[in-house]
């Protein structure tokens, strides 16, 4: 695995932009924030800027992920939750939120947390094409196979 990354390079792509913050100094996550305000109707979704712009390390990947006051408080999820950012990109990061509510609509103003940032270190290995796999003890046992779900679902 890849080394843990010195400094994440942040670019704001508009002067109005907040740089992502922790909200404490081992916190995961770094909190990204609007860039404008919004309403988000009930049952509505909407891409909303960030302003900002980042340099994932090579070796790594941002994953964008919901603020669980956002969802507790307010009912707001990510659509594509988690976002992938790859290492590659260079352009400004929006995140895709979702008002789960069906009766109150969310105002959200510049400068709240809408979602954090994570890096993570992946692996990129070769891919193989192989006619079997290797056998294991949970074979293809998928959704449920573990017994988690109610009625053996």
């Amino acid at each position: 695995m890849s080394e843990p990354p010195a400094a994440l390079r942040v670019r704001r792509v508009d002067r109005r932009a907040l740089l992502p913050t922790r909200a404490y100094e081992h916190d995961a996550g770094l909190d990204l924030h609007a860039l404008e305000s919004l309403t988000l109707a009930p049952g509505c979704r909407a891409s909303v800027r960030t302003g900002l712009a980042v340099e994932i390390p090579q070796g790594h990947a941002g994953l964008v992920l919901p603020r669980s006051g956002l969802a507790a408080r307010h009912g707001i999820a990510l659509v594509n939750s988690p976002g992938l950012i790859d290492a590659g990109y260079r352009g400004e990061l929006r995140v895709l939120l979702l008002n789960t509510d069906r009766e109150r609509a969310c105002e959200l103003a510049a400068g709240d947390r809408i979602a954090q940032l994570v890096l993570v270190a992946i692996a990129t290995p070769a891919l193989v094409e192989v006619a079997e796999l290797s056998a294991s003890e949970r074979g293809q046992g998928g959704f449920g196979s573990s017994g988690g779900l109610a009625n053996g679902g």
